[in-house]
């Protein structure tokens, strides 16, 4: 029997599930936030690449719920409850949020790492989805993988290597 994986990907902008034995991975997170929710009980787990904090900000009607954190958020709690999570157990884990570019202006607009950051804890806050470990900031990019049968979420950060939460 083979011992390899199936490693589900997620794009920029995108959202998957994964049940084990599968992983499920971003990479690019720059500014973006790469939100991880999971049950640990259904060992079920979800990650939505989220690149932008509002969907006000979207240039037309066709949205993509996963691009931003106060739509990407509610639509993977309910993909994850499609298959089997309970929403009263989801547990999330995050990471990205960086801020890239150095800007000489004062204005929190161009800081969209932040921005993203603070949209994605307060779409968990609404739901009460209690966030149990993040790492986010900085000024560097990530990859991510989240194993739904240990929980672990793996992150290998640009220069810095790599850590477990």
């Amino acid at each position: 029997m083979s011992n390899v994986r199936d490693v589900v990907k997620v794009g920029i902008a995108d959202m998957n599930v994964v049940q084990p034995p599968g992983t499920i991975r971003t990479s690019g997170l720059g500014s973006c936030v790469g939100v991880v929710l999971y049950d640990e009980t259904a060992r079920i787990a979800g990650l939505v690449h989220v690149m932008l904090p509002d969907s006000s900000l979207a240039k037309s009607e066709m949205k993509n719920d996963a691009k931003f954190a106060d739509t990407g958020v509610p639509s993977l709690i309910k993909e994850l409850t499609l298959i089997g999570a309970k929403a009263s157990r989801l547990k999330a884990k995050i990471a990205g949020g960086a801020q890239m570019f150095q800007f000489k202006s004062g204005t929190d607009l161009m800081k969209i790492g932040p921005r993203n950051v603070n949209a994605v804890k307060q779409q968990l806050q609404i739901a009460r989805i209690p966030l149990m470990a993040e790492d986010v900031g900085g000024n560097s990019g990530r990859t991510i993988e989240f194993d739904p049968s240990t929980s672990i979420l793996h992150i290998r950060t640009v220069n810095k290597g790599e850590q477990q939460l």
